[in-house]
Formats: C-alpha cells, structure tokens, sequence
C-alpha cells in the first residue's frame, strides 16, 4: 500500500491543429503519443506557459501566445527525435544511464574515461554498455568523448584568449601534434585554420 504524501499537480495544453496553420509537411498529426519521458528544454517552456498563464497582467498574453507556438515546436522537434531513434533501433541505454554517463563525460572532459567505469555507471558489461551506447548516440562512447573534446575545442579556439598549445593541454592532450591530428580528423580542419575562420 502507498499512500500519495504531497498533492499532485498536472498541466494540460491543448493545440487546436486547425487554429495553428502548419504547413502540410510540419508532421503535428504524426505525433508519437509518449509517457514518462524527460526533456528539460520543453519542461522549462511549459513552466514559462504555465506562470504566464496564471498571471493577471493583460500584457502577459502576447508573452503567451509565443511561449505555446514555441513550446508548439518543440514538441514536433522532440516528436522528430523520437521517431529517428525508434526507427534506429530498441535496445539503447535508458534515460537515466544516458544522463549519468554523459554527465560523468562532461566532468571528465580532459582525462582519459576508461569503458569499464562507463559501463559501471550503467550498470551493464562493457560488451553491452558498447552496444547500447553506439545504438543511443550513434556513435561508439570513445569517440563520442573526443567528439565532446572537440566542441569544447571549439568553444576555447573562439575566444582568443588562450594559445592552441595551452589549448591543447587543458584539453588532456600531452601534445599540441595529438590535439592538431584529433581535430583536424574531427572538423577536416587544423585549430589555428579553424581559429582563422572565425575573423
């Protein structure tokens, strides 16, 4: 027996398909009915809908006529994720393990991320943690770890203050030849010729 201890809210948007004039092809009577599913991008424009909503000021309305074409689209993006990674495969790492490996990614950006501590945190072997991973991302963990080192690469190379060696070396790489070799084989680019084509 489980007794709820807090009182439940809920949220209802409704979308009028006749009132929005979509284009033909925008796919709104295509959408994949879901459950229990996270996304953080739609959370916050729901909660932005839902306060604007509620507000008495009349000026607000405009504020929520754009908030629900925005969170509008959103869901037909997310709807166009969804129907990609179904079509891709079953099997992928659920949404808690792809939030605990990639975030364990992120705050180990610069060191080298054994297989074995990834797979850990999913709490599968090594041999389905690869799999899964590959089939979630499409892409193997290892080189979806450089690929995360690349675009912060990128964000670094942008701002100018620091040197591509200094770059390189607070990026994890022992040398600026292994960084230049990785990001050129990443962006078909050099980091001083990428740094060039921003001016």
């Amino acid at each position: 027996l489980h007794e709820e201890s807090t009182l439940t809210r809920m949220m209802y948007f409704y979308f009028d398909p006749a009132a929005l004039r979509l284009p033909s092809n925008a796919g709104f009577g295509e959408m994949i009915p879901r459950l229990l599913f996270e996304d953080r991008t739609l959370w916050a424009t729901a909660l932005k809908l839902k306060r604007a909503i509620e507000s008495d000021e009349p000026e607000t309305r405009l504020y929520a006529e754009s908030l629900a074409i925005v969170l509008m689209h959103e869901l037909l993006h997310q709807n166009r994720e969804a129907s990609h990674a179904e079509a891709i495969s079953r099997g992928g790492l659920a949404a808690w393990q792809k939030r605990k490996v990639t975030s364990y990614i992120e705050e180990h950006l610069t060191e080298q991320i054994s297989l074995t501590k990834m797979a850990e945190l999913a709490r599968l072997s090594p041999y389905h943690f690869c799999r899964a991973f590959k089939q979630s991302f499409g892409t193997p963990p290892h080189r979806y770890h450089i690929g995360r080192r690349v675009e912060r690469a990128k964000v670094l190379l942008s701002h100018r203050s620091e040197s591509i060696t200094e770059i390189g070396l607070d990026l994890g790489f022992s040398e600026t030849s292994a960084f230049t070799s990785t990001f050129r084989k990443a962006t078909g680019l050099t980091p001083r010729g990428f740094r060039r084509s921003l001016e």
